[in-house]
């Protein structure tokens, strides 16, 4: 009887002159640069000379938006994930915007920023240590051509290898499809990008994933300048994190390349190998020939059977292109997977401007 009540309630709404709450697109997830808040110009990457720590050293700096001005960072010593930071511990900073100036801080460091302009370092005295360059990087294979051979999943129109694709206007893929095809041992090319959603956390920030044989998920999350952690972005979901946190900024166009060797059963259907994977994230690698010890989160009991490739439904906005496979089920199982031809670090914008000219 309530259920009725409230039904009846929310079709009397309209003729009372009253509306439900309008959606915050901040909060569901922002797809549009027009949507986007004054905060969105801050975020992003910066690398450069300063004085830290007693000596002059290279640095990265990741700024993360986190709703109503407020800011987070890491610090990288030289340079950023893929572009010089490897490992070692990094600072944490946090700030909060005031107008068109942005004032990170941590312990005898604050870093000063304003949209457009190289932010500046300063120790606890205000003496300046040095100045970071705003960064915007591109993957190395973005725009992946499909070799020979090579299946298109989607390539910006129903290709007839999903279930019930939802593609947009512009011709992007969205979440919540998977192959017609059976898939056992391939290498995956796709591009995906997160909306920006300032005001969410953890799981509620961008999250998808492939879900490969629906069996073992690279997770696909808005992972931004965070450390890398089991369920975060490029990780094998709460089974091993990547060895790197690679991921660009929401709104970015990312990539992942993806090598899977299915795990072997023998006639008794007893597993005699385990599922081998490489993850390259935005062109560097973050997983290399690591062994699968079991299927990951929800995904399906392991099997020698043959399975599809989920694209997960997690609620958010994010977005593919340019996703094809190249089966090698045909081939035997080899005993190491093969070097990506990837470049290992990320293009800067220079760097994409003379890859564009063919320089």
């Amino acid at each position: 009887m309530l259920r009725g009540v409230c039904c009846l309630l929310g079709l009397a709404l309209p003729a009372l002159g009253l509306a439900a709450d309008p959606v915050d697109p901040l909060k569901a997830g922002v797809t549009d640069l027009s949507q986007v808040d004054d905060d969105f110009r801050f975020q992003g990457e910066y690398a450069g000379p300063i004085w830290w720590q007693g000596r002059s050293q290279f640095v990265g700096l990741q700024v993360v938006a986190q709703g109503n001005g407020e800011f987070a960072a890491l610090l990288s010593p030289g340079g950023l994930p893929g572009n010089g930071y490897q490992s070692g511990p990094r600072t944490k900073l946090a700030g909060k915007r005031d107008g068109e100036r942005l004032t990170l801080q941590a312990e005898n460091l604050a870093i000063a920023i304003a949209p457009g302009y190289a932010a500046t370092a300063t120790d606890a005295a205000g003496h300046s240590l040095g100045q970071l360059q705003p960064w915007q990087r591109y993957s190395s294979t973005t725009g992946a051509v499909p070799p020979a051979g090579a299946i298109i999943l989607f390539n910006g129109t129903d290709t007839g290898e999903l279930k019930n694709p939802r593609i947009t206007e512009d011709g992007l893929l969205g979440i919540g499809t998977e192959t017609n095809r059976l898939w056992r041992d391939f290498t995956l090319h796709a591009e995906f990008r997160t909306p920006y959603m300032p005001h969410a956390r953890g799981q509620a920030r961008g999250n998808s994933g492939f879900y490969l044989q629906r069996r073992y998920e690279v997770q696909v999350l808005d992972s931004f300048g965070l450390e890398p952690q089991f369920n975060d972005s490029a990780s094998l979901y709460r089974t091993k994190a990547p060895d790197l946190n690679m991921t660009f900024p929401p709104l970015s166009w990312q990539t992942y390349d993806i090598q899977f060797t299915a795990a072997r059963f023998d006639e008794s259907g007893a597993k005699v190998a385990p599922a081998r994977i490489t993850v390259w994230h935005n062109g560097v690698p973050v997983q290399s020939n690591y062994e699968i010890p079991n299927k990951t989160g929800a995904g399906k009991a392991e099997g020698p059977e043959a399975m599809p490739i989920l694209l997960q439904d997690h609620g958010n906005a994010v977005h593919f292109r340019n996703v094809w496979i190249v089966d090698h089920s045909a081939t035997p199982a080899p005993a190491a997977v093969a070097s990506c031809v990837c470049p290992a670090e990320p293009l800067t914008r220079r760097e994409a401007r003379q890859l564009r000219r063919g320089r």
